[in-house]
Parts: structure tokens; sequence; C-alpha cells
């Protein structure tokens, strides 16, 4: 078994333009005053990494590195979310998703995916200069306007997909492999990955890729009423990352899993806080220790109701709370005796 990291938390959902949200120093020293001893990348904001020079240059990677470090903080991941999105994006969600892109490339969906690509790219190689083992992703999407199968799926239609998928991704998660960096996909709705079966369909369209994983984040399954502990269980093996985010599901009379189309505060499936929501963390720790998954707690904060601020003094001793430190021997062995094959047979009456 191994001992989780941590806390450690996500820069994305805090980035602002009012210190010391602004810059990459101002978010460390603010992260490390609120106890956190680990930092998740986002890279797609200037003021915190260059992703490109990151992959050209040792020297800026050192530099990166040593000025976290000095604030008394480690990387865990670096994320490109937004980029692993573009690699795949299905034309309903072409113009939607084109606030994502560079000025340059928006209404040029081809050179977007171009980008994107090439953007990952660069995030294996960064990610290696780093000594990083893990990178945070969404794997984009082909299929999910027939996630509910009406009009009727063509047949080979999900097949289809899911190789024109892989076939993206393939040769991502060739320089990933190059560099010695497991690709984890969180799994999400709107991503073609959004479940252990579409896992596994993807998974299987890459030729059960070694870099192919999973960053875990059980909010995402209370909303979809997934059964996250179980989840667990069948693709332990696979969570190289793990995101601390809560969210809760309440249906009526009125609304349920497809939330119709209110905004998050009024939908019957909400992300909240960590602790604030039904997510039961106590059994989601205690599963990732005991099949010794080496991931870092990483807070996501995300919450309709609770401020980010608060969200995030209140998830370093939330997430270190629940942190187990693995035991390295069985509480029952207090005795310590050496094995003796003869008295193991008396005691058999052999």
């Amino acid at each position: 078994m191994n001992t989780i990291k941590g806390p450690a938390i996500f820069f994305a959902q805090f980035m602002d333009d009012r210190p010391p949200f602004n810059s990459l120093d101002g978010l460390c020293k603010w992260a490390s005053d609120l106890g956190y001893i680990g930092v998740q990348i986002p890279t797609t904001d200037p003021r915190l990494i260059d992703l490109e020079k990151a992959a050209e240059s040792q020297i800026y990677c050192d530099e990166f590195k040593g000025k976290i470090n000095s604030y008394g903080l480690e990387i865990t991941e670096l994320s490109t979310h937004i980029q692993g999105q573009l690699v795949a994006v299905h034309p309903a969600h072409d113009i939607m998703f084109d606030a994502f892109a560079p000025k340059h490339l928006k209404g040029n969906f081809k050179g977007r995916t171009e980008w994107a690509i090439q953007q990952m790219k660069h995030a294996a190689i960064a990610s290696k200069r780093l000594n990083l083992k893990a990178h945070a992703t969404f794997s984009g999407s082909l299929l999910w306007p027939a996630v509910h199968p009406w009009p009727q799926q063509p047949k080979g239609l999900i097949d289809m997909g899911f190789k024109e998928l892989a076939n993206r991704w393939l040769p991502i998660l060739n320089v990933f492999d190059e560099n010695g960096v497991d690709v984890c996909y969180e799994v999400h709705p709107v991503e073609d990955i959004h479940d252990g079966d579409t896992f596994e369909r993807f998974l299987a369209a890459t030729g059960n890729h070694k870099r192919v994983n999973i960053l875990y984040d059980p909010s995402h399954f209370v909303l979809q009423q997934l059964d996250y502990i179980q989840y667990i269980d069948h693709y332990h093996e696979f969570i190289k990352a793990f995101h601390v985010k809560d969210s809760e599901f309440n249906p009526t009379g009125k609304k349920g899993t497809f939330g119709g189309y209110n905004d998050w505060r009024d939908r019957a499936g909400r992300y909240r806080s960590p602790g604030d929501g039904q997510v039961d963390f106590k059994s989601v720790f205690s599963k990732l220790t005991e099949y010794g998954c080496d991931v870092w707690a990483v807070l996501e904060w995300e919450c309709v109701i609770k401020s980010p601020e608060q969200g995030a003094r209140e998830g370093a001793p939330f997430i270190q709370s629940h942190i187990i430190e693995a035991t390295q021997r069985a509480f029952d062995d207090f005795a310590g005796a050496e094995i003796d094959n003869e008295q193991l047979k008396k005691i058999l009456g052999l």
C-alpha cells in the first residue's frame, strides 16, 4: 500500500486578474500559506507557464520548478484539460469550444485541432523535463451528441467514433510513452471517456496503449449515479491522478440527470466544495490507499454556493484529515513470531 500524497491544489479555478491570483509567485505563496504542499498547473495561461518554452528548455524547466519548490511546494502534474478537449470536438460544439482556441485560430477548426495535438506533445516533453510521471487532461468528444440513442444510432457509429478518437490520440500517447509519462484522462461528462464502459472502449481502440490511464474524480460519478467506490475496484490499476471534488444529486419530480437546461445552482446534480456534498471521501481514500494507488490528492474547487477562497482554506485540512498513513505491518502481527513448520504441523495434528 502507498500513502496518498497531499494536500495539493489545482490552480485553474483560482486564476484571476487580482493579486495574489494573477501570478505564479502569488498563487504559490497563497497556496503554501494555506497548508498545501503540491500544485497542479494549468498550461493555457502564460502567467503560470510557457508550455512551448518548457518543452524546449531544460533551463527554463529547472528555474520554473525551483521557483515552485522555493515555496515548499511540489508540482503534482501539468494539466492540458483545454488542449485535450480541443483534440476532438463534434461539429455541434465547434462554435462554443472555439472560446478556448487561440485568437489566431478562432474559426479555423482544423488548425485548432492541429494546435491542440502539438500542445499535447509539448506537455509530454515538458512533463519529463520537470520529472513528472503523470499528466492530467480531457479526451475530447466526437460522440457526445449520440449519448442518448435518439434518433437511433446507425450501426458502426460508436465504433467509428472511438477509432477516430484513438487515431488522434495515438501519436500523442506515443510521445508521452517516449518521455515516460502517463496520460490521465479525467472521466467527465461531455467527454467521450465519461464512465467505465467508455474508458474500456477507448483503451481497446488504442490497442491497450500502456499510457492510457485515469484521473479519478468521484464528483462526476455522483451526477451520473454511477458507483464511484466500485469504480475503484474495477480500475484502480489505471488511476494515476486524483481530484478531490464533491457533488450532490437531488432529483425531484421536475428534474433529474439531464438538468432541464438550468444553471448549475438549480440543477438536480451540482458540484460542491469538499465535505458539503454527498461523496463518501472516507471510503474513497480508504480504497485508493488499499489498492496502493500512487497519487496526489488534488483539490479541484467548484461550488455553486461557497466562495473559492473559503473552499481553498477548508480544502487543505479536509484533504489532510482524510489521508491515511498506509500501515507497513498487519494489525494483529504483534507477536512477530517466526514460522515454525513443525509447530504448524502439530497445530493441524499432522
